[in-house]
């Protein structure tokens, strides 16, 4: 009988392995020789799993600072942050790029193109382009949650006539089922899996950026060939919107009902299976380059950010960096697709805190920051200095319940020191209140499955809160709510836009009416997209702070949400230097 080696026994996988066998093979032995009640044979797996998956024990070389960040002196301003512009530094500044500039992709940043075109207070206006046929991404933006490719209730066309030029979608979800091999083998990509592309005529005498052209014998053969194999059959298409796809690591703690984390990867129990399963980060990024997304997460080590173990948040702040750099390797597109990091770190922003650790280690890792990393050995200079520039940054590690206080000031220390030439993504986070302080402390992008899940909970979205519709003030006939009105007058959404008043929306979540929810999706999407679209042409004017006032006024003082500003709402504001309390007639 052949025999394991020593480095398969020691392996994760091998263990899994052995684990599962072991499992099944005492559930057969019970089948045949059936010993004791139904409750100790449940008592005995419950057991097992107890040992699958305890707890990891935290090791010290966990704990240890790698060698890159070992010699950095934290107390000197700047070793976390990357060269600032004003407002944070008004020695230098950033240049402002023209709303028609067009696009320009280089060896150092082959898939995204970033361009501001104005800057009030830290609230920036910018466009994030990619050269895959999608649309422009104008930023500030909201990016809708299509969890299994779609957004539920939501034609891929009335996606795009929302405005909504990119959308999040979920690895986990996608990888479980139907499988990300299959979307890229069957479908080639989740645009077409999802209906995300829209065909178009094409000159084959000018291939578009997505085209595969073989140069030493580029003709039109061998163009019509490669369109052949994509299923495109000599029309070239145009993608209605881009795709962001998270690392699926958020879902495995949150959805699996049992879940460890070791340095391989996350080991959790599938919730649709029961199953055992290992996602590793190499996995991760498998998985995602098969989805084909513009921009991919990499798999980062999460801890609720209520949690209360020190170790804990440090092991996973330095293992993040560890597996980041996995992601890395296992890359197979990066002349195609965006790899973001994640910030972690807890709520520690002090000096040479968790969250300076991490930025410190990423910013090692940035291209542009190579050769002025000092105290790194000469072979880790070398080994780094072969990476691309990172193309974006994502802060995560929040949304978790944590208090308001601490998650504006983690969003504020985040923007002071992270590159001002390049996308910042605050993740899960998509309250209206929270994208209008966010954007005013300098973040770009967001993502949440608010705005789309309370719209199958009957609530519209409107500047001065919620709108419950399923209350009776809402029903037809009932002044009080002004039941024979649309949800807004102004709003372009299919339901707002056709009248459909407030009292027949309320009618039809009473019947369990799916087309309500149908409406009310679209209208929650169309209101967040406006809501952006809103403090980008304010940011443009420079007259950001006069849209926050007004914003503030109607979210605080109306009957949907009849309470002061919070403290909290105000000390970020003033961190991003606009006061509620002065200048009141602009408002």
């Amino acid at each position: 009988m052949p025999q394991a080696n020593l480095s398969e026994i020691y392996s994760p996988s091998f263990h899994l392995d052995y684990l599962e066998a072991t499992l099944r093979l005492n559930s057969n032995m019970k089948r045949k020789f059936p010993t004791g009640s139904e409750d100790d044979q449940k008592d005995e797996k419950k057991k097992q799993e107890e040992v699958c998956y305890a707890p990891e024990i935290i090791k010290p070389e966990l704990l240890e600072l790698p060698s890159e960040l070992k010699y950095i002196d934290f107390q000197v301003n700047g070793a976390a942050s990357w060269g600032k512009c004003a407002p944070y530094n008004p020695q230098r500044q950033l240049r402002i790029s023209a709303l028609n500039e067009k696009p320009v992709f280089n060896e150092e940043s082959p898939a995204l193109c970033f361009y501001v075109h104005g800057i009030d207070g830290r609230a920036r206006a910018a466009t994030v382009h990619f050269p895959n046929g999608g649309p422009p991404v104008p930023t500030p933006r909201f990016m809708p949650v299509g969890t299994k490719g779609t957004l539920k209730g939501v034609l891929p066309d009335e996606i795009a006539n929302m405005k909504c030029p990119i959308i999040l979608a979920n690895t986990y979800h996608l990888e479980i089922q139907p499988g990300t091999e299959l979307i890229n083998s069957v479908f080639n990509g989740l645009h077409n899996f999802m209906g995300g592309m829209m065909p178009s005529s094409f000159n084959l005498s000018a291939p578009q950026p997505d085209q595969i052209v073989n140069h030493e014998t580029d003709n039109k053969t061998d163009i019509e060939e490669s369109f052949k194999n994509k299923n495109i059959k000599g029309r070239q298409q145009r993608r209605l919107y881009n795709l962001l796809t998270d690392s699926g690591g958020f879902q495995m703690v949150s959805l699996a009902s049992l879940s460890v984390v070791t340095e391989d990867g996350v080991m959790f129990k599938s919730p649709y299976t029961g199953e055992n399963m290992m996602l590793r980060p190499e996995d991760s990024i498998r998985c995602q380059n098969d989805i084909g997304a513009d921009v991919i997460m990499q798999l980062d080590d999460v801890v609720s950010s209520v949690s209360v173990n020190e170790e804990r948040f440090r092991a996973a702040t330095l293992r993040t960096l560890r597996w980041y750099d996995r992601c890395v390797k296992a890359h197979r597109a990066p002349e195609r697709q965006n790899l973001f990091p994640i910030m972690q770190g807890h709520l520690d922003v002090s000096k040479g805190g968790l969250r300076e650790l991490c930025l410190a280690g990423f910013k090692c890792r940035d291209q542009f920051n190579n050769s002025s990393s000092e105290g790194n050995s000469k072979k880790l200079k070398h080994t780094m200095s072969t990476r691309k520039r990172i193309p974006g940054f994502a802060i995560g590690g929040l949304a978790g319940g944590e208090n308001k206080d601490d998650f504006w000031k983690v969003i504020d220390h985040a923007c002071r020191h992270l590159p001002d030439d390049r996308p910042r993504y605050l993740m899960g986070v998509g309250y209206p209140l929270d994208l209008v302080v966010c954007t005013a402390l300098g973040v770009d992008m967001y993502d949440c499955v608010y705005p789309t899940r309370t719209a199958r909970f009957g609530v519209a979205l409107v500047d001065e809160g919620q709108m419950k519709l399923k209350r009776h003030e809402f029903a037809p006939g009932n002044p009080v709510g002004n039941s024979n009105v649309p949800i807004d007058t102004e709003c372009p959404c299919e339901a707002c836009s056709r009248g459909v008043s407030r009292g027949r929306l309320h009618a039809l979540l009473k019947a369990n009416n799916p087309i309500a929810v149908q409406l009310l999706t679209q209208h929650n999407v169309t209101y967040m997209m406006g809501l952006v679209s809103r403090m980008r042409e304010s940011i443009l004017r420079k007259e950001f702070h006069v849209f926050v006032r007004s914003f503030m006024k109607k979210h605080f003082s109306s009957k949907y949400n009849n309470v002061q500003v919070p403290e909290w709402v105000k000390d970020a504001l003033n961190a991003a230097g606009i006061s509620l309390e002065s200048r009141t007639n602009e408002s």
